[in-house]
């Protein structure tokens, strides 16, 4: 068929396909970046440069985030068992253990600027003794902390709950629940001495 003087061909060529739509390699192609093991040098050098936040590889300080579970799990723990002993009218408690720790903790680096944040609940073994009906009675139970993150512990709250209420009256059960409750200030404080430790990483 003619058009304008040329001829267009109906046929294409054989094999021709759609492959014009893909960059083949071509001997004066661009090769592939080769991944290259960081020398001591470019360490030290990067150590020498405080204005370079985050890994060796990011000099850019673009995105980075790294967990720190790990270590702010083990550190919640260490600190809410150095809580100590609370006294109260009738009698007093511990807390025996964190056996619930559950969470995220992360530093990220965004634009070479420093950003740390976490989410955690926690579950806390507490043991006491108090003065009941004249007689003294050793009382177990758990303190639970619902999910809290990075700048609400203002808004810490806890819930108690006893193991052994069997033999405890309503009015003994409630005081023992108000007197745990106590625990809210202790443990929010070393949540905060946390959060600061966090902040310092």
């Amino acid at each position: 068929m003619e058009d304008g003087g040329e001829k267009v061909s109906s046929q294409q060529p054989q094999g021709a396909s759609y492959t014009y739509w893909v960059r083949e390699a071509t001997p004066d192609a661009v090769p592939l970046p080769v991944p290259k093991m960081l020398s001591q040098n470019d360490i030290v050098s990067q150590n020498s440069d405080p204005a370079t936040l985050g890994s060796v590889w990011n000099r850019a300080g673009t995105w980075e985030e790294k967990s720190l579970n790990k270590w702010a799990s083990d550190r919640i723990k260490e600190l809410l068992i150095t809580v100590g002993t609370l006294e109260f009218t009738g009698g007093k408690a511990e807390i025996k253990e964190v056996s619930n720790c559950i969470g995220d903790a992360f530093l990220v680096t965004v634009r070479n600027k420093k950003r740390v944040g976490y989410t955690y609940e926690l579950t806390l073994k507490v043991k006491g003794e108090w003065i009941i009906q004249e007689e003294k009675k050793m009382v177990k139970g758990r303190i639970e902390i619902p999910e809290f993150s990075f700048g609400e512990l203002d808004d810490l709250q806890m819930e108690v709950k006893l193991s052994d209420e069997k033999d405890l009256l309503h009015q003994d059960k409630k005081q023992i629940c108000q007197d745990l409750k106590k625990f809210l200030q202790p443990v929010r404080e070393k949540l905060l001495q946390f959060e600061q430790e966090l902040k310092d990483r």
